[in-house]
């Protein structure tokens, strides 16, 4: 049965750790999963985490620390020693230890490192950290099972059981040469059916998919999603077999991914959590907000510059939220439908011009349906028809701009290799601003003033 937590369930806990009740303490949480555990951690006050985790067994310790969130871990394992944090790395897979040991600090990590009994594990750790934490050998698991292409099935039965001990789950066998290069995979349902004589050689899938170690992890994940794996070789520049990924890595990947887009989107310049300092936060909204400031000060020039027009017209000044609101809505629109594109790595060269008309299509029609209800509600409510017919075209034109403006930055900003999730945020309203009031007020000068 799936875990709630509930409010009463926290209460009796806190009430339990103040008083120090250990037995009700360990009773309650151990049965639990390691995940829901991690979210009490980060619930509690963090002496009182850090003393419930204290009580865990050294098994369980390590797959809580493993679920507990990396911006709130180097925070939680201030209290603890290089020798403690050491024991738990000892009992986890050797990329779930690398995630962690990285969210130390420099000295931390060495003093971990050193302090790690199992010499095999330490030096698979800090093969990990060599690698870029956004590659594919960044994440990927060192634990796996692989065979011999030139073993006989039941040679290769008897070596896969001495494999299997340090890998949590097989989903397929790797086949490699004498050299250890990757040759392809071979599943375990084949490998059980086939008789024990048999070479691997003879049975194996061929032309299998693989990627690079120094591969980026979103490609690698889109990758995965793409052709449905489960999980997917890694090699090195030789196509010697080094790892694997498994879907639970991908999927954290694509989250992250996720979170950064949409913190990009909202006009953050860098990954910030709640629990990040005052200064950290302010760094990585203030750039933006400033684009916005220089933004809304070139806006009130360009009002400034049509002042005479406005003060003989004041009337068209009532209509400049709604140019302004319209712009910004359609350019957030059309950047949003290319950013997920490239990312979803749906868009290719051919596409392009395609996606370029039906965006322009598609711009020009809603255009013209909001501008028709625009010039009738400004005609019957103001009885001024150059008025009606000045917001009409005005908006055509703006919704016109906006679509192809919102279609071609993120495709800029991609070719030059710039996060075309920027696109989506302040960058392209603050522009579609600017744009908008000059088409509104030449429009104006055109037909009404």
């Amino acid at each position: 049965m799936q875990f709630e937590l509930t409010k009463e369930f926290i209460n009796n806990l806190i009430s339990a750790l103040e008083s120090e009740d250990n037995s009700y303490i360990v009773d309650a949480i151990n049965p639990l999963h390691p995940a829901d555990i991690a979210e009490i951690l980060e619930i509690v006050d963090l002496p009182q985490a850090q003393y419930l985790y204290q009580l865990l067994d050294e098994e369980l310790a390590s797959e809580v620390l493993v679920e507990i969130d990396e911006d709130t871990r180097e925070q939680f394992l201030e209290s603890f020693s290089a020798e403690e944090i050491a024991e738990s790395i000892e009992k986890m897979d050797a990329d779930d230890a690398t995630d962690v040991i990285q969210d130390l600090p420099e000295d931390v990590q060495e003093e971990v490192l050193e302090a790690l009994k199992d010499e095999e594990h330490s030096s698979d750790i800090s093969m990990l950290m060599n690698y870029d934490e956004d590659s594919a050998g960044g994440i990927m698991d060192v634990d796996f099972v692989s065979a011999d292409w030139n073993w006989t099935v039941k040679n290769a039965l008897k070596k896969l059981r001495e494999q299997v001990e340090n890998v949590d789950q097989v989903y397929t066998i790797y086949v490699v040469d004498s050299s250890n290069k990757f040759k392809g995979i071979l599943s375990l349902k084949r490998f059980l059916y086939t008789s024990d004589e048999t070479l691997i050689k003879d049975i194996y899938k061929k032309d299998s998919i693989s990627v690079l170690a120094s591969e980026d992890s979103e490609s690698v994940a889109l990758k995965m999603e793409k052709y449905d794996l489960v999980v997917v070789p890694v090699v090195d520049e030789n196509n010697k077999l080094l790892g694997r990924i498994t879907i639970d890595d991908a999927l954290d990947v694509i989250k992250e991914e996720a979170e950064k887009d949409y913190q990009m989107a909202s006009g953050i310049s860098e990954k910030v959590e709640s629990s990040d300092s005052l200064f950290v936060i302010s760094r990585a909204r203030l750039p933006w907000l400033l684009i916005g400031l220089i933004g809304g000060i070139l806006g009130a020039y360009v009002i400034g510059f049509f002042e005479y027009h406005l003060k003989e017209n004041a009337v068209m000044a009532t209509f400049i939220p709604l140019i302004l609101a319209m712009g910004g809505n359609v350019g957030v629109q059309s950047s949003a439908i290319i950013v997920q594109s490239l990312a979803n790595n749906t868009l290719n060269y051919e596409s392009i011009f395609k996606k370029l008309f039906k965006e322009l299509l598609v711009a020009l029609f809603n255009g013209l349906i909001c501008a028709s209800i625009a010039l009738i509600f400004c005609w019957i409510t103001r009885s001024d028809f150059y008025l009606a017919l000045t917001i009409g075209v005005s908006l055509v034109a703006v919704f016109t701009y906006a679509g192809l403006f919102g279609t071609f930055v993120p495709l800029i900003l991609n070719k030059y290799k710039i996060d075309p999730a920027l696109a989506t945020g302040p960058f392209i309203t603050t522009t579609n601003d600017i744009i908008g009031l000059l088409i509104y007020f030449l429009t104006g000068m055109a037909l009404y003033f």
